[in-house]
């Protein structure tokens, strides 16, 4: 297991959303400071709370703004690579996964409390520890 992998992991397991765990793991090294990733990934658990895109997949897209994001608006050459990684990204999430949706991936719709209820609580931990997992590896073999 990679320290990426660690540091993402340990964050869920502290009690962060998946989006905070995999961005707090690459903030540091992409120049921005911890505390500002988790403030900033905290309403993107959940798939927006909504069962969208997973909370990993989008703490991940994050990065992959922070690293290759353009700062100007007539860069246009910086705005295509940005999307290219990002579709890259994506692409390689679907591969693996089948899906990008929380909804899919832990097979019911996170607004519905009950459904959330009948779900067991390391069932549910496996599950989003297995996609923050996919999803920094995915971002170290592109070279994060």
């Amino acid at each position: 297991m990679s320290e990426k992998v660690k540091q993402a992991l340990d964050a869920f397991g502290e009690g962060y959303n998946c989006a905070q765990a995999v961005i707090a793991a690459f903030a540091g090294s992409l120049g921005m400071d911890r505390e500002t990733a988790l403030r900033f990934a905290g309403g993107f658990g959940g798939g927006l709370r909504s069962g969208e895109v997973c909370g990993a997949i989008s703490g991940a897209v994050m990065a992959i703004g922070l690293k290759y994001g353009q700062t100007d608006a007539a860069d246009k050459a910086t705005k295509e690579q940005c999307n290219r990684m990002t579709i890259r990204f994506m692409d390689q999430v679907r591969k693996e996964q089948g899906t990008v949706l929380c909804r899919d991936l832990l097979g019911y719709d996170v607004r519905d409390e009950k459904a959330g209820q009948a779900m067991a609580p390391e069932l549910k931990r496996a599950i989003c520890n297995q996609a923050i997992e996919k999803a920094v590896v995915i971002l170290e073999n592109m070279g994060f």
